[in-house]
């Protein structure tokens, strides 16, 4: 029997589709959701996505905070791979441990560092990230970021 996964598409160009999968593969270049609410399937190509959201809820959570407290603290590894950081190139910062990250690969699954986090796993499309970094410069562009973040008004 096959899975069915709430997910949020989030597409490069800041669109959103809300709903349910059974057919996302990462080595495929598209699948299917059937949008939140129903109707017909639609075929979402990965070429035009920034990044997959495996969600446990397609509402979300509004008390999301963004940077989990504790990142940069937190263990270099666990059970859902090494520490990595993603800087999309729409400014958006991902922190959590993936197994599975080669520069020269499409994507790779991120477990959220945050236990909090409504999303259960995200796929990241690396065409859409400006920076990836895993361990110690992970932790370094966590810094850096929220660096930036404190100095705008």
């Amino acid at each position: 029997m096959t899975e069915t996964s709430h997910v949020v598409a989030h597409f490069s160009d800041g669109k959103l589709l809300k709903g349910t999968t059974q057919d996302f593969f990462p080595n495929r270049p598209t699948f299917h959701l059937i949008p939140e609410g129903g109707g017909q399937a639609i075929q979402v190509q990965c070429k035009l996505l920034k990044a997959v959201f495996f969600v446990k809820t397609l509402q979300g959570n509004p008390k999301r905070t963004g940077i989990p407290a504790g990142f940069i603290a937190a263990p270099a590894a666990t059970a859902h791979g090494k520490k990595v950081a993603v800087r999309f190139k729409d400014g958006e910062l991902l922190c959590g441990y993936t197994l599975s990250y080669m520069p020269d690969r499409d994507g790779f699954f991120l477990f959220p560092a945050d236990p909090e986090s409504n999303n259960i796993r995200v796929y990241v499309l690396v065409a859409a990230a400006a920076e990836v970094k895993a361990g110690p410069a992970a932790e370094a562009l966590v810094r850096k970021v929220l660096d930036q973040r404190k100095k705008k008004p």
